[in-house]
């Protein structure tokens, strides 16, 4: 049975596969579905965004698809990037554009105050508009410099006490474990395995 993944973003890829790959679902990317079109991730919360997601490309494939949208609220901020953290430095800016955005903002700031968390929404969609969605959270600290080569996005400055590392410094499958994004989708596991005890059944 196929699951697209509403992404083409080849780190995401890789982590969403992982994570799914327990459930016997065959997992598809959008690289395999050319013709679907871009999805103006326009929505006010991530939830807006994973659910608009995941039903234009459940219905564009005709497939079972799954779409997540996270980001990172730093509490000195007031809860930004959030919904804006893939474009925080501005449309056609990368990764390090964004991390070196949020260094300037938080120049200075003390350890303390530099409380923030990772927040993750999934949604799954059938092709005949059915919804199901979850969401996971992980808290951590932004460190003063990015740390380690994994991961992607803001992971180099993502610093996580408990562990004594930033999620680019993790181990992938420790990363997986504790992170927004692995914590929103053991919540969706459970979902899309009687989804497909459902469909097969």
């Amino acid at each position: 049975m196929k699951l697209v993944l509403a992404t083409r973003n080849p780190g995401k890829v890789r982590e969403l596969s992982q994570l799914l790959s327990p459930l016997g679902y065959e997992v598809l990317s959008l690289e395999h579905f050319p013709g679907v079109p871009e999805v103006v991730e326009d929505g006010a919360t991530f939830r807006d965004n994973a659910v608009k997601k995941a039903t234009a490309v459940a219905r564009h494939t005709g497939q079972l698809a799954l779409a997540d949208d996270s980001g990172l609220e730093v509490d000195y901020l007031g809860g930004a990037p959030g919904v804006h953290s893939a474009r925080f430095a501005g449309e056609g800016h990368d990764d390090r554009a964004n991390n070196e955005k949020l260094l300037r903002l938080l120049a200075g700031v003390p350890p303390e105050k530099r409380t923030a968390r990772f927040r993750c929404v999934v949604a799954v969609a059938t092709p005949e508009g059915k919804v199901f969605t979850t969401e996971g959270t992980c808290e951590g600290v932004i460190a003063e410099e990015p740390r380690g080569e994994g991961g992607f996005g803001y992971d180099p400055l993502f610093y996580v006490p408990s562990c004594g590392k930033t999620f680019a410094e993790l181990d992938p499958e420790v990363k997986n474990r504790i992170s927004h994004r692995g914590r929103a989708l053991a919540l969706m596991r459970e979902i899309l395995a009687g989804l497909r005890y459902e469909l097969e059944g």
